[in-house]
């Protein structure tokens, strides 16, 4: 058996504010981490991750047992958006 199927699968929300307004901010939980950005947008980042987290938990599973697509569902539903690279 290797030593990848003898781990545990986990999963990690990782959120990175591009904004800043000189201050340094850096939050975690137990599935996420959360690093940049202005007061306001660390704030909502805050947010939504630990409202993905309540969602899973109503839910019964935990992050690494979501499909991407059940996983795109919640994240909409707490106002995330996938962001679609403009083609040229």
């Amino acid at each position: 058996m290797s030593e990848r199927t003898r781990q545990q699968r986990r999963a990690l929300l990782l959120g990175i504010g591009l904004d800043s307004d000189g201050h340094k901010r850096v939050t975690t939980g137990p599935n996420f981490a959360l690093v940049g950005g202005s007061k306001e947008t660390h704030e909502e980042m805050t947010e939504k991750a630990i409202k993905i987290n309540e969602k899973l938990a109503r839910r019964g599973k935990r992050l690494e047992e979501v499909s991407r697509e059940e996983f795109d569902e919640i994240a909409h539903s707490v106002g995330l958006r996938r962001h679609t690279p403009e083609t040229n």
